[in-house]
């Protein structure tokens, strides 16, 4: 095999796929990237056999062929280099010699052969969402997947494609993040599945402000597609957490007897002040709702105290509720909205975070002390 290409172009390349590659590994070829080249692209995949990521870039293929070598040391080689234009020859041996200008370096490499295949999708099973979209669902959900290895169905996004809507809710007990989009569904790609941490980490950092994602799934596994402009073009291949995800609509509350519209910016503002004050051991901040008005007080015995306040439009009943402060501000800080309106009934029930838009957040309150 050989080619011509671009520094930026096979550096993008590079970029799009190491992330996905361990350091742990025991297999060597799972330590390597794929580079298979034909006519005038180049396709680099990197896989940890749990999630797979290829990305499609421009070169000149003198040679058409495939081969595998070591992600890291070649984006270490390829970055230093000071050459613009880099010649790429591999030998049946799989060395893979790369020249730059004054610059030569030989890589060896394993057969491509060796390199696991990648699953085949069904066209029918198949939907079209913007990136832009795909992205602001994600980023409005994706703080709120737990971590805790033992509850492994939470240890993911929840998809859910039916009624021409895609929902998107992330949980981990504590507090849950739902968000939903219009899209276009046939018969055939109607599905619920979990998308795990490792794929959603990755998707959050592909997924561009321009172009389309096309999601094709299996019973075990699903596909991203992602089409950029200048014929950018990343395909992310998952397997799905197995299991079934917890009914979510259990938890979310019923009517609310008091809705409060809150300046978002000045809230998150309040509540990283007050969080200040707050320690591991006693990690909550009080929310007191009287007439137009907003207390929120951090008082930790071994810290000290806080207090803020906030002009709010409330003519309810005096309403005193604690939450963890990390929990309110993932979802302001998520958001872009101006305003949002937070929803209460009494101290005990979970409270939600609302905006006008398709999105319900709801967190668990803490015991007061």
């Amino acid at each position: 095999m050989k080619f011509t290409i671009a520094k930026e172009q096979l550096i993008t390349g590079l970029q799009a796929v190491q992330n996905i590659v361990s350091t742990r590994t025991t297999l060597p070829i799972l330590s390597n990237v794929l580079l298979r080249g034909e006519g005038r692209k180049v396709e680099l995949t990197a896989t940890d056999l749990d999630v797979a990521v290829s990305c499609a870039v421009e070169a000149e293929v003198q040679k058409d062929g495939a081969f595998t070598v070591p992600v890291k040391k070649l984006f270490g080689i390829v970055r230093e280099l000071g050459n613009n234009e880099i010649e790429v020859e591999v030998d049946e041996k799989n060395a893979c010699k790369l020249k730059a200008g004054a610059s030569f370096y030989k890589l060896n490499g394993l057969g491509a052969d060796e390199f696991p295949p990648l699953p085949k999708f069904s066209e029918k099973k198949k939907v079209q969402i913007p990136q832009e979209k795909l992205k602001g669902m994600l980023r409005k959900t994706s703080f709120a997947v737990s971590t805790d290895e033992t509850r492994y169905v939470l240890n993911g996004i929840f998809l859910r494609m039916k009624d021409q809507k895609i929902t998107m809710v992330a949980t981990d007990g504590r507090r849950l993040a739902l968000t939903d989009e219009e899209v276009d569904l046939s018969t055939d790609s109607q599905a619920e599945f979990i998308v795990p941490t490792k794929a959603i980490n990755e998707l959050n950092r592909l997924l561009q402000p321009k172009g389309e994602v096309t999601v094709k799934f299996s019973e075990n596994q699903a596909l991203f597609e992602l089409k950029g402009e200048n014929g950018y073009s990343v395909v992310l291949i998952t397997k799905l957490v197995e299991g079934n995800y917890p009914n979510y609509t259990q938890v979310i509350p019923a009517e609310a007897t008091e809705r409060v519209g809150l300046g978002r910016e000045e809230f998150l503002q309040a509540l990283r002040r007050a969080e200040i004050m707050t320690s591991e051991k006693s990690n909550s901040v009080k929310l007191t709702f009287s007439k137009n008005n907003l207390t929120i007080t951090a008082n930790t015995p071994e810290v000290g105290e806080g207090r803020e306040s906030i002009a709010v439009n409330y003519k309810g009943k005096e309403l005193a509720i604690a939450f963890n402060p990390g929990y309110l501000m993932d979802p302001l800080k998520a958001l872009e909205n101006d305003e949002v309106f937070m929803e209460l009934t009494d101290e005990l029930s979970p409270g939600a975070i609302k905006i006008n838009g398709p999105l319900l957040y709801v967190i668990m309150p803490m015991r007061m002390s």
